[in-house]
C-alpha cells in the first residue's frame, strides 16, 4: 500500500516511533486484535498533531489508542495507523486544587497521585484500567461518581489540525458519551477539579473500592470491563443472569460466571467470538425481558 509506505517515510525522517505490523493484542484489555499496519507511539501533543496530519496528507485512516481498555478490535487487525498515546503521560501536575492530566496518563495513577496531594474527587475511577484520554473520550464512571463530576477544561486536536481547548460543559458529557465520540476530535489533556480532604481517608476509600472490584468483578481473565450500558430502568448484567446466560459462551469467549455484565477471553477468544456473543446476549434479552442493550465496547474494524 503506497499511503503506507509515504507515510512510514514521513515517520522516519521525523524520528517519530513506529512498528510495523503490530499485533493490537499486546496492546488491548481484551487480549484479542490481529496486526496494525503501522503502530505509532508519538512522545507529546506536537508529535501527535504531526502525526495526525501526516495520516490525513497521505489518505491512512488512524485510531488513537490509549490503554486499550474498553477496545475490541477485528481479528484482521487495523488496515492503517494506530497512534498510542501511552507516551503522552508525563506526571500530573498541580496548582491548588486544579489537576492537569495528559490523555495517555493511567487513571490509577492519576487517582494516586491526587491522593498523596490530598485531593479528593477521584477515588471512583481507582482501579478503572483505562487512560485519561479514553475516560474523557466515555466519560468513565464508576461507583457513583463520573469524570464530568471533575472535569473543568479538556484540550484536544480538532478535525482541521488545530489544537484548541474547551471547558467541560460544552463537550456533551453523558452517560459513557461525549462530543469526542461525534465529531472526530483527539483529547490531548484535561483540566480536573479536585477537593481537599485527608490523604489517608482517600487512600482508604480508593481501596475501599478496589477491593469491591475484585470481589465482584473478573479481573482474573482478559476483558474489557463491562461489556453492556445500562439500560434505563435496569441492570444489563441482572437482565442476562435473569435470561439465564450466565457462562454462555462462543468459541473462547464468554458471559463472566461471577458478574454477567462481561464478556471475558477464556484464551483463545476471537473478536468474532465476542460479536457473536454480545449479538445473542442482546437477541436474548429483548426477547425474553424488552429491554434493548447496547455494546459499551469500543468495536474496530
Amino acid at each position: 500500500m503506497e499511503q503506507i509506505e509515504a507515510l512510514c517515510q514521513e515517520l522516519k525522517k521525523r524520528n517519530i516511533d513506529f512498528l510495523r505490523d503490530e499485533l493490537l493484542s499486546k496492546h488491548t484489555s481484551f487480549r484479542i486484535g490481529g496486526p496494525a499496519r503501522v503502530f505509532c507511539t508519538p512522545k507529546n501533543s506536537e508529535q501527535m498533531a504531526e502525526v495526525v496530519g501526516l495520516c490525513r496528507q497521505n489518505g491512512v485512516r488512524y485510531y488513537l489508542l490509549g490503554k486499550g481498555s474498553n477496545v475490541l478490535f477485528s481479528d484482521a487487525g487495523f488496515d492503517g495507523a494506530v497512534l498510542n498515546t501511552a507516551a503522552m503521560a508525563g506526571a500530573p501536575r498541580f496548582e491548588g486544587t486544579t489537576v492537569y492530566a495528559d490523555a495517555g496518563l493511567g487513571l490509577n495513577t492519576l487517582c494516586k497521585a491526587a491522593a498523596a496531594q490530598g485531593l479528593s474527587g477521584l477515588e471512583f475511577a481507582f482501579g478503572i484500567p483505562g487512560s485519561v484520554g479514553g475516560a474523557v473520550y466515555m466519560n468513565a464512571g464508576a461507583y457513583g461518581g463520573e469524570m464530568r463530576d471533575v472535569l473543568t477544561a479538556v484540550t484536544f486536536l480538532d478535525e482541521t489540525g488545530t489544537v484548541r481547548t474547551l471547558p467541560a460543559e460544552e463537550l456533551e458529557l453523558g452517560y459513557r458519551t461525549s462530543i469526542f465520540e461525534r465529531t472526530g476530535w483527539h483529547v490531548l489533556s484535561a483540566q480536573l477539579h479536585l477537593v481537599p480532604g485527608n490523604p489517608a481517608q482517600i487512600e482508604a476509600a480508593m481501596q475501599e473500592l478496589m477491593a469491591r472490584r475484585v470481589e465482584k468483578q473478573p479481573l482474573e481473565y482478559p476483558s474489557a470491563g463491562s461489556a453492556f450500558k445500562r439500560p434505563q430502568g435496569a441492570f444489563a448484567g441482572a437482565l442476562i443472569q435473569q435470561c439465564g446466560l450466565r457462562g454462555a459462551r462462543v468459541g473462547g469467549a464468554a458471559i463472566s460466571e461471577k458478574h454477567c455484565g462481561f464478556i471475558v477471553n477464556l484464551g483463545g477468544a476471537t473478536c468474532a467470538d465476542v460479536l457473536a456473543l454480545a449479538d445473542l446476549v442482546c437477541k436474548t434479552v429483548k426477547e425474553q425481558t424488552g429491554y434493548t442493550l447496547e455494546k459499551e465496547i469500543r468495536v474496530v474494524e
